[in-house]
This record gives C-alpha cells, structure tokens and sequence, in this order.
C-alpha cells in the first residue's frame, strides 16, 4: 500500500527568503513589544526615595515641640475616644500590667458595678501600676476629660453611663461636685506622698558594701531596725506607692501567704515601685533582717 508523497512548505526561493525574514523579524517585534508594555509602568527601587523631600523632612525632623496655648481662649474639650486614644490605650488596648482591656466586658464588669465615681475617682487618684490621671496633669486633661474617657471605655465595655455635663465657660475643669473634689484632693495627696518617697529613696545614704561576703551584722534585730528606719520607712511608713504599711496587718497577709524566702526576694531584686534593696547597697543579710522588723511588726 503506497502513501502520498510529502510536500516541503517551502518551494520556491522567495517562500524560503520570507521565511528566513520572518525567523528574526517575528521574534525581534515579539521582545520590542514586551519591552515597551514593563517600561509603560512605574518602578521604585530599594532606597532610590532616600532623598525625597518627603523622606529628607522626616529625618530632619525635631524630637521636641513647643505648642504655645492662648490662655484667654475658650477652652476645647476632648472626647472620651480622643482622650482614650492619646492616653488612655496605652495600657487598655492591650490590658497590659492588669488593667481592665477595652471591650472586654468580662474585665470590666466588676469596675462597673462599682458605679461611675468610684472608676473616675480611681482615675483620678491612681490604682496598682496605674498612675493619677494616666501620668497626665490636670493641664494637659481636665477632670471632665477624664471622666469621658471613663465612661467612653466603660459603655463599650457593657456599661450605660451618661455623657458628663460640660462645664460652664470659665469654670473649673473639674465639676463642682464634691465627689470631685475629693478625687481632685485625693489625687494630689496620693502624687505628693508618691514624690515624697520617691526624693526620700533617691536620698537614702549609700553605705559602703561590707569587706567580707554574707558576713552577718552583730545585732540582726538592731540592723533590720536602723534599716527600716533610714530606707525601707520612706514608702512603708505611710504605704505609699501600693507599700504595705508598718504594723497593717491586713495589707501584709496576702504577701505573707507566700514563703519568707519569696518575701526575701522581693526586697533584694526589687518588685512594682521598689527598686532592689529599696535602693540602697545594705547587705543581703541586712535587708532580711529589716524583713523580719517589719513582719514581727504584723504578727
């Protein structure tokens, strides 16, 4: 059985030389195109906005800022979620060194059914890691910004607090009534005890470190005493910066639940406001025997 014979494509010279032409022609048009369609858009390499204005301004921008206020002019009171976010988030957007994390209403329902003064008091006045105010001054928010941050946090966190009335113009931030007043005195009182002891443990006399390692002091009892009486009394005197007070039971029996050892430790490497060894270079030894002044003070 015989098959047809194949023909070539090409048959004639000018077949062959259109085909030569059309091998490179149709490849080169192929590669101009492509090249044409990248350029057509915009490409930034790494580093090559380094000198923009925009990048050189950030640069040379200054850390610090004068903001020059008009005194006599009205007084432009921040919303709750204005003051929440330039402070208040801070902690409370993430819960972090225990406060109550926004929107979560199982954090804040025990706060809330305290009602509404007792969480801007507490605002006001500082509580655990929380300083007065956030760490703010009366400058910078007023009592009446403080309380809508307050209740901006607490009514997305399952509450219903009303918006606090606005003062009337040129009256004090804070409202008149004696709620906070008492906030506003408790507030300064706490900062002033807070600045007291901090200048007292700033000034505690820095003894030189006994020449033999772990050797003990003649009179253990004496030597708690004495240091009490020149570093530890600074905040544990009047219980200052969440300190258990001298001779309060109660504020000692939570810490005392835990191991003397653990109650060693937290006054040689320091815990929450105090620094190690209640910022002092006493010996290890003489540090435990203020310990135990203090604890035989509670027992």
């Amino acid at each position: 059985m015989s098959e047809a014979p194949h023909g070539a494509p090409i048959k004639t010279p000018a077949q062959l030389i259109a085909a030569v032409i059309a091998g490179f022609a149709v490849p080169i048009i192929i590669i101009v195109l492509l090249a044409v369609y990248v350029d057509n858009s915009t490409r930034t390499g790494a580093g090559t906005d380094s000198l923009s204005e925009a990048e050189v301004t950030s640069r040379i921008h200054p850390i610090a800022q004068v903001e020059i206020r008009d005194a006599n002019a009205p007084r432009v009171y921040k919303s709750g979620e204005e003051v929440y976010k330039a402070v208040c988030s801070a902690c409370h957007a993430s819960g972090a060194a225990g406060a109550p994390k926004f929107t979560n209403t199982a954090d804040w329902a025990p706060r809330i059914a305290q009602g509404f003064d007792t969480l801007w008091h507490t605002a006001l006045s500082g509580k655990g890691a929380m300083p007065p105010r956030g760490g703010t001054s009366p400058d910078d928010y007023s009592d009446f910004e403080i309380a809508r941050a307050v209740i901006y946090m607490a009514n997305n966190s399952g509450a219903s607090f009303p918006e606090p009335a606005q003062p009337a113009a040129g009256a004090a931030a804070a409202s008149g009534a004696g709620a906070a007043s008492g906030a506003a005195a408790a507030s300064d009182a706490g900062a002033a005890q807070a600045a007291a002891a901090m200048a007292a443990m700033a000034s505690v006399p820095q003894t030189p470190a006994p020449a033999a390692a772990g050797a003990q002091s003649a009179d253990a009892s004496q030597a708690g005493k004495a240091l009490y009486q020149s570093v530890c009394q600074a905040c544990h005197a009047a219980g200052v910066l969440n300190a258990p007070k001298f001779g309060d039971k109660e504020a000692w029996a939570p810490r005392l639940k835990d191991s003397m050892d653990t109650v060693y430790n937290y006054a040689l490497h320091g815990k929450g406001a105090m620094p190690p060894k209640g910022g002092s270079n006493a010996s290890d030894a003489d540090v435990k025997a203020a310990v135990d002044y203090m604890v035989s003070a509670v027992k």
